[in-house]
Formats: structure tokens, C-alpha cells, sequence
């Protein structure tokens, strides 16, 4: 599927209020073990994906890299995001089969 599917995805995520951005909540989400999936964007610095994929397989959350950073940003309303947590096994799920996990 594309990247418009998952980003319609993430934006109904965010409506509903089943994601977590930004450094920090992301971080909080994995440690905290709220998070269902990680979603990376393609264009986050190295030393972003390797803390953020090691507390992902840390804590057994699956791993998508998806859009680059503004895009990520701008499909939940935000300004650009290296990173966005989902907190919701059915936003995680749709979003797995649309990006062929």
C-alpha cells in the first residue's frame, strides 16, 4: 500500500487520541509499554533510530519506517516528527497491513 493509506491511518490515530509524537512521549510510550507499534521516519538523524529501535525491541514493538519527517508531522497535524508512537492494537494493526507488515 502507500504512504497516503498510512497516513490516513495516523490521522485518525491522532484524532482519536491513540498516538504519542515527539521525542519525549515517544520515548515514554515504548518505556512505558503503551506503545503497539513505532513508526520512524525515513529521513530521522542515525543516533534517533538506533535509542528508538533499541527501547522497540526492548519492549517487543514492531518497527515501520514510513514517510520522511514533514510528512509524518503533517498527517497528525503537527510539525515535523522523526518519530510517532501508536498506543492502539487496532490502529497498529491497520496500519501493519496497509504498509504489507
Amino acid at each position: 500500500m502507500s504512504e497516503k493509506d498510512v497516513a490516513g491511518a495516523l490521522g485518525l490515530a491522532q484524532k482519536a487520541g491513540k498516538l504519542s509524537s515527539g521525542d519525549l512521549g515517544v520515548k515514554d510510550a515504548l518505556s512505558d509499554g503503551k506503545a503497539m507499534l513505532l513508526v520512524i521516519a525515513t529521513d530521522a538523524a542515525p543516533n534517533t533510530v538506533k535509542e528508538l529501535k533499541f527501547l522497540a525491541e526492548k519492549t517487543s514493538v514492531p518497527v515501520v519506517f514510513c514517510m520522511q519527517r514533514t510528512a509524518l508531522g503533517l498527517c497528525i497535524g503537527k510539525a515535523p516528527r522523526a518519530a510517532v508512537a501508536v498506543l492502539d492494537k487496532g490502529f497498529a494493526g491497520l496500519i501493519m497491513k496497509k504498509w504489507n507488515v
